[in-house]
């Protein structure tokens, strides 16, 4: 039989459609789309170059050392964690409460460090050694230095509770001069808040009120800035300020605000030797309207024409010493 193979032969396709892939190969060749850029697709060094210059940027911004706060239900401060050397052994010198001093396995002594060990242990506080990947996590990355400072958080009473309490002890006797508070109105400063907690102590005042929104809180820096008389008088809290100080009206306590075209001048304040509440603004803004609408009187305080306002801490302290020596003159 004839052999009809030879080599080298090169086989001739037929012409017309073919059995193939039915079109997946042609899909496949499509793609998924543009290539997403290197610092979005999380395995690229670039990515992870992002993520470090992001917590850099927030190093930079919460500053060498400080205090950040934790948040819980509803976005309300938990605890604060007061981070790096200088703040924490400054803290622990002020008094400030605490719950627990974290400190980096292996750090490098220096005299802040052995102070701030000490002053914890003389106070009791618990220490706990920690690898620095936990304390950066505990201070969500902040520059700690290898120490860090668990503040408990700040427990309020009810504004209108407390003056109820106060004013009922001096109607029965158990105190001796007429009930003294300070509210603020739009103040965020946490030192200013110090400052007037510290001048409400040196002229017997019974306690600082504060809004529960927009509003400053009792954190380490009010803590330090007060010089430890946040121990002897409370920081309490009002739902609405507005309402808080409608109730103290209706109690027989006298709402005075501090502002610098008031009604009357301090030197004249005929209400001193009664129950008072005074009101201060932020030293922007100063008293807001509702606010405004809810004072018996607005005080001023007689200063220079060249002077537009006063810091909100040193009007307090200034009202509070004119009313100390009214009382006293009286007495």
């Amino acid at each position: 039989m004839a052999n009809n193979s030879r080599a080298g032969a090169v086989r001739k396709l037929k012409k017309g459609p073919t059995v193939g892939t039915g079109g997946h190969g042609r899909k496949a060749l499509e793609g998924k789309g543009p290539t997403p850029k290197a610092e979005d697709r999380t395995y690229h060094k670039a990515h992870k170059n992002k993520q470090l210059s992001e917590r850099s940027a927030a190093k930079r911004s919460s500053g060498p050392g400080g205090s950040r706060g934790r948040s819980g239900p509803k976005g309300r401060a938990t605890e604060e964690m007061v981070t790096g050397r200088n703040s924490v052994v400054e803290a622990l010198r002020a008094g400030v409460p605490a719950k627990t001093l974290y400190v980096a396995v292996r750090i490098e002594m220096d005299d802040r460090v052995r102070e701030s060990l000490k002053l914890a242990a003389d106070r009791g506080v618990p220490l706990m050694e920690v690898h620095k990947p936990e304390l950066d996590r505990l201070t969500d990355d902040a520059v700690h230095q290898g120490l860090a400072l668990q503040i408990p958080p700040y427990e309020y009473e009810d504004a209108v509770e407390s003056a109820q309490d106060v004013l009922t002890k001096w109607k029965k006797g158990y105190i001796n001069n007429a009930p003294l508070f300070v509210a603020l109105d739009g103040i965020t400063d946490p030192r200013n808040l110090g400052a007037i907690i510290r001048s409400v102590s040196a002229f017997r005042g019974h306690a600082v009120i504060v809004p529960e929104r927009r509003s400053v809180g009792v954190t380490a820096a009010a803590w330090k800035t007060s010089a430890g008389a946040a121990v002897r008088v409370p920081v309490v809290r009002a739902p609405n300020l507005n309402r808080a100080l409608g109730a103290f009206k209706d109690m027989g306590i006298y709402v005075l605000g501090l502002d610098g075209d008031g009604d009357v001048s301090l030197p004249d304040l005929a209400l001193a030797t009664e129950p008072i509440c005074i009101v201060v603004g932020s030293e922007g803004k100063g008293l807001s309207r509702l606010v405004r609408e809810n004072c018996d009187q607005i005080v001023s305080i007689p200063i220079d024409s060249a002077m537009e306002s006063l810091n909100a801490s040193m009007a307090v302290g200034i009202s509070l010493y004119e009313i100390s020596k009214q009382r006293s003159t009286t007495a």
